[in-house]
């Protein structure tokens, strides 16, 4: 009965996990389809003064453009994560870590998947980015959910909620 209970908590953490994914991925992918097909022939789109707008950027590096020319590196580094947070989603501890980690790799598939799919080539596709705040760079979707993904990590560690379990130990 025991086994059964804790069978069923992994489940619901996994596709906690893997929903959070899901739409984090799906709605970047549409809302980066959105920005290229209206944004591409438009200057910045005010929406809340000069606070938010919309500016279509195809970003080649990781955040702030940094190491533009490393997208090999930034796609092979965001393969190595996704598959660090597969092995270890089976031993997530709370549905807290697991919206976390949902929210990771809903984020790293929104960018490694232009990486390889969009210009100007596999590999080395360049992310579009769509939204942006004063002082800050031109962010989208998966962007932001790595964001708060951060933020919770730090939250569920701070309240001493261990991501997995240990090898051996039951949740």
């Amino acid at each position: 009965m025991q086994a059964e209970g804790r069978t069923a908590l992994r489940v619901r953490r996994w596709r906690t996990l893997f929903s959070v994914a899901w739409a984090i991925w799906i709605i970047d992918l549409a809302t980066k389809i959105w920005a290229v097909n209206n944004l591409s022939f438009r200057s910045n789109i005010n929406v809340i003064g000069d606070f938010f707008q919309l500016t279509l950027v195809r970003n080649p590096g990781a955040a702030f453009s940094f190491a533009s020319g490393a997208t090999v590196f930034l796609t092979v580094f965001s393969l190595i994560v996704m598959t660090v947070i597969l092995y270890y989603s089976p031993q997530i501890t709370s549905r807290g870590w697991a919206v976390v980690l949902g929210l990771v790799l809903g984020g790293i598939l929104g960018n490694v998947v232009d990486r390889i799919f969009r210009e100007p080539g596999v590999l080395r596709g360049h992310v579009i980015d769509w939204m942006q705040l004063p002082n800050w760079p031109v962010f989208n979707i998966a962007d932001s959910a790595i964001v708060v993904a951060a933020v919770l990590a730090m939250i569920l560690t701070a309240r001493n909620i261990p991501p997995i379990t240990k090898v051996g130990s039951q949740p």
